[in-house]
Formats: structure tokens, sequence, C-alpha cells
């Protein structure tokens, strides 16, 4: 739109030199040399313009780019996030079913790791076999005393049918180690009772829809 305005013009401007020349000859040098300077004038104008438009448009388009880079940098951290968020520990079943265990990848404290559990929809780990006690690192289970000192319940409220203490555990040092962690441990008899604040990752266990069908 901006070029045909100017070439407009500039025709215009050559249709009057054209028709001054015609009617009158010492005009016509001063007409063409005013001419000439309009014309310059306009291009130079044009060029100007031309030059902020590009420029503008170069940085919207960087700026656009640098936005799809920040929104896709940030999907990735937060996938990224997800992803290590949940460790998966091991596996029973099929495809992560009917039940799903998982380690969360950030130490807290007891209670802290189990509220990261049951944001997951899940639970600290309430272990029943021998097949659940595998550790390679210091981790919480939903096993404590804390509503009732002495007495060792899950976290759904079920008594120990099968312990696997560590020797000399649970012994509630300085009297009060009220939750349970799981030892690294050549052995199945790794329990050992701790105080609850101190920082561990957590066995999350998950039941899936599968379990309640």
């Amino acid at each position: 739109m901006l070029y045909l305005i100017i070439w407009s013009k500039l025709l215009f401007i050559d249709i009057c030199v054209f028709w001054s020349c015609l009617s009158g000859g010492s005009r016509c040098l001063v007409l063409i040399t005013v001419s000439l300077a309009l014309i310059c004038v306009l291009l130079l104008v044009f060029i100007i313009l031309q030059h902020n438009t590009i420029t503008a448009e170069r940085d919207l388009i960087k700026s656009y780019k640098n936005t799809k880079k920040l929104e896709l940098e940030t999907r990735v951290n937060n996938l990224t996030k997800s992803c290590f968020s949940l460790k998966i520990f091991f596996w029973l079943g099929n495809l992560c079913g009917p039940v799903c265990y998982f380690i969360s990848n950030e130490l807290k404290s007891w209670s802290d790791s189990r509220q990261y559990c049951r944001d997951q929809g899940a639970d600290l780990v309430i272990i029943n076999t021998e097949e659940k006690q595998v550790s390679f690192e210091r981790v919480w289970i939903g096993l404590s005393d804390i509503e009732n000192e002495g007495n060792m319940t899950w976290v759904d409220n079920s008594a120990v049918n099968q312990e696997f203490w560590l020797e000399e555990e649970p012994n509630n040092a300085g009297g009060n180690e009220d939750c349970i962690e799981l030892m690294p441990s050549e052995t199945i008899k790794n329990w050992n009772d701790l105080p609850c604040s101190e920082n561990r990752k957590g066995i999350c266990e998950k039941y899936t829809v599968k379990n309640f069908l």
C-alpha cells in the first residue's frame, strides 16, 4: 500500500514536470531540479519506512520464537520434574497392576513423605511379605507408633503381622523414634526406627483400578 502511494506521487510529479516543460523553457530546469529533490525525499522516506517495517517484523518474529522457546523449555522442565518426581522402584503384575510401588525423589520427613504419596493417589508402603523387603537406600515405610507409643501400626491402621527388624531394633533411642525406615541390607531384616523428623525418601504403594474391579 505504501509503495503504491509513493509510486502514484512520483507519477504525478513526472506528469506535472512534463506539462510544465512543454509550456515554458526556463522554468523547466527549475521544475526538474525540484522534482528530483522531491523524488529523492520520497524515496528516502520509503526506504526508512521499509527498514522500520522489516525491523519491526524481525523483532516480532524474534519475540515469537523466544516466547515459543520459553514455553517449550517450561513444558520440558515440567515433564522432567514429573518424570523424576516418581522413580519406579519395582513392579508387581503387568504395567503396574494390580499394585504399583514407586520411590519419591526428594528427601522429606515421614509425615511429608506420606503426604507426597497421598498426593499421588497412593500411601507409604505396607510391608507384609518378604518380596517387599527390597531397598537400595534408606527409605520411609508406612509403619509408626505415632498414634500410640509402643504400638506399631500401618498407615491403614492395620496391625503388624510380619516383622523384619534389624538386630536390637526397635530401640526408641532418645525416646522419640516413632517412625520406621527400610535400610539397605543383605538380609530381609532391615527395619529401623528413628525420629519422624529425619529426612528420607519414601516408598509409595498405589493400587490400580484393576484391584477394585
